[in-house]
């Protein structure tokens, strides 16, 4: 599955894989909010119903923090449509697969969202959230400026190097 990139005003994603580390991201996540991003194909394992339980742990540890959560449903269709009906309302499946229209329907008629990509997010395995360094890695990437990335290009514009590097291979 493709990754899609976040629309410009919306809040930074992370993908987290326990309770400890959605609540993390809430804990630092800036005035913008977070989107909490499951684990990928995470309606088969550990499921919706678990999946929701840590993110309402982490809701209730910082309930003024406003977030979005979306179930990765990976490429199956019927564990979407199972999520759907326990209430999730925003969900990523499989644009590639043949039942995505049909799944996107069931969804719009609920007033949910059905994504065929996940979007762009800073995946929490690869930080160790136990040491200030990787804390501090997440809180910059939960108050980013949403109108510039690090190269001070603003969402759309490509070929920008960050001041004070260069491309690798470049003279």
């Amino acid at each position: 599955m493709t990754r899609a990139p976040a629309a410009p005003d919306s809040p930074p994603a992370i993908r987290f894989h326990s309770a400890a580390e959605a609540t993390a991201a809430l804990s630092l996540a800036g005035p913008a909010g977070v989107l909490l991003l499951s684990a990928p194909a995470a309606a088969a394992w550990p499921g919706a119903a678990t999946v929701a339980a840590m993110v309402a742990r982490a809701a209730a540890a910082h309930p003024d923090v406003p977030h979005r959560a979306a179930l990765d449903c990976g490429t199956a269709p019927g564990l979407a449509l199972d999520a759907l009906r326990q209430g999730w309302r925003l969900l990523v499946l499989d644009g590639a697969h043949p039942s995505f229209a049909q799944v996107a329907a069931a969804a719009a008629e609920v007033g949910a969202t059905l994504l065929p990509a996940a979007p762009e997010a800073l995946d929490l395995t690869s930080l160790d959230l136990r040491k200030p360094g990787g804390r501090a890695m997440l809180a910059r990437h939960l108050t980013r400026d949403l109108t510039r990335d690090l190269t001070g290009a603003t969402p759309g514009e490509t070929g920008r190097t960050a001041p004070n590097t260069h491309r690798i291979g470049a003279e």
